[in-house]
C-alpha cells in the first residue's frame, strides 16, 4: 500500500478476522495479535507479499521470518520434525515457542522468508484470533513483529499504528498481548538442541520437556539463523544504560520491584512490576520503553533484573537494546 492511505483497524471478531485473512490471501499486510507480540503478518509462501514485509518494516534481509501454522500437523507439513522437535511442539504448542528445523521436501515457505538457508522457523500461536486468522487463511503466515526493524516490538494496536500507520493495509486490534515478549527459539537441526532465543518459555521448562540441557548460541552476527538474534535490536532511540542501581542527572528510569525507600526518581519513571513479578515485567517490558522513549530522553536508566524464569527473556531484550548501533 501506498503511505498516503491510512491503516484500517479491524475490530477482533468475525468480520474483521474474515476481512485479515482476505487481504493476507491477496498478498496484502495485516498485523495480527498473538499472545507475545502483534506480528506482521503476510502470505509466506508469496515472495511479494515477503518482500513487502522487509520494505515496511525496513527490515534487513538476511534476517530470517517465523512463520505461523494453525497447528502441528500443518507445521509439519513445511518442516522435519526429529524426536527432540516433536518433544517440544508437542508440550509448548500451541503457545510461545518457535523450533528451526530443516525445511521440508514440500515446504511452501519461500526462499526470501527463509533467508535463502534451508532450514524454517515455525510456530504455532495460541491466541485465539491469530489461529482463527491461520485457519482462515489456509497457509502459512510470516510475521516477524509489527514495528519498524530494530524498535521496540509492539503490544497494542496503538504501537503497530505508531510505527506502521501507513506502510501497511490493517492492524487487526484484539487488545494488548499476555506474554509481552517474542517467543522462545530453538533449533532443532540435529544433535543437541540449541536455544536460539530465551523468551515466552522459560528455559528450565524446554529442558524438561526434552531432558536434557539446551546449548546456547551466541548473537547471530553477519548472517543469523533465525529471528532475533542481531545484536541491537528491540531498541529505542535513547540509550540504554543497564544494572543501574539508581538514574543519574537527566536519565529516565525502567525500575523493577520495590523502589528504595529513600530513593528520589525523576519525574520521567516506570516501575515494570513493582512487586518484582518477572510474568508482569514482561508484559509490561516494550509498552515501558515506548512510554519513556517517547518523552525524548537522551538515557533510559534499568534497574537490574533477576535472571530467572522469564528474566532470561527480558534481559536479552534490554540486552540488545542497549548494544551499540
Amino acid at each position: 500500500m501506498t503511505a498516503s492511505r491510512r491503516t484500517q483497524r479491524l475490530s477482533a471478531n468475525a468480520a474483521g478476522i474474515a476481512a485479515a485473512a482476505d487481504l493476507l490471501r491477496a498478498g496484502r499486510l495485516v498485523a495480527l495479535p498473538t499472545e507475545t507480540v502483534y506480528g506482521l503478518a503476510a502470505d509466506a509462501s508469496d515472495d511479494r507479499a515477503v518482500a513487502s514485509i522487509y520494505a515496511a518494516k525496513e527490515r534487513p534481509s538476511f534476517n530470517p521470518l517465523i512463520s505461523h501454522l494453525p497447528d502441528l500437523d500443518a507445521a509439519r507439513r513445511q518442516g522435519l520434525f526429529d524426536a527432540p522437535a516433536l518433544a517440544l511442539a508437542r508440550a509448548f504448542w500451541p503457545g510461545p515457542l518457535t523450533l528451526v528445523v530443516p525445511a521440508s521436501g514440500g515446504c511452501t515457505v519461500c526462499g526470501l522468508a527463509r533467508a535463502g538457508l534451508d532450514s524454517v522457523a515455525l510456530r504455532v500461536p495460541s491466541h485465539p484470533v491469530a489461529h482463527a486468522v491461520l485457519q482462515a487463511a489456509g497457509r502459512p503466515i510470516a510475521a516477524p513483529s509489527a514495528n519498524r526493524s530494530g524498535r521496540v516490538s509492539p503490544t497494542r494496536a496503538e504501537h503497530v499504528l505508531a510505527d506502521l500507520d501507513g506502510r501497511i493495509d490493517a492492524v487487526l486490534d484484539a487488545g494488548p498481548t499476555a506474554v509481552g515478549v517474542e517467543s522462545s527459539i530453538v533449533a532443532c537441526l540435529g544433535g543437541a538442541p540449541r536455544l536460539l532465543r530465551p523468551g515466552g518459555v522459560p528455559r528450565a521448562a524446554l529442558e524438561a520437556a526434552i531432558g536434557q540441557p539446551l546449548a546456547i548460541v551466541a548473537d547471530g552476527g553477519a548472517a543469523p539463523i533465525a529471528p532475533g538474534l542481531l545484536a541491537s535490536h528491540y531498541a529505542p532511540r535513547a540509550a540504554v544504560r543497564l544494572d543501574a542501581e539508581a538514574p543519574g542527572p537527566g536519565e529516565a528510569w525502567l525500575g523493577f520491584g520495590p523502589e528504595p525507600h529513600d530513593g528520589v526518581l525523576p519525574a520521567l519513571a516506570v516501575n515494570l512490576s513493582p512487586t518484582g513479578d518477572l510474568t508482569e515485567a514482561a508484559a509490561n517490558l516494550f509498552a515501558a520503553l515506548r512510554r519513556l522513549d517517547d518523552r525524548g530522553p537522551a538515557t533510559i536508566a534499568v534497574a537490574p533484573i533477576p535472571m530467572r524464569g522469564l528474566g532470561e527473556a527480558i534481559n536479552d531484550r534490554l540486552r540488545r537494546a542497549a548494544a551499540p548501533r
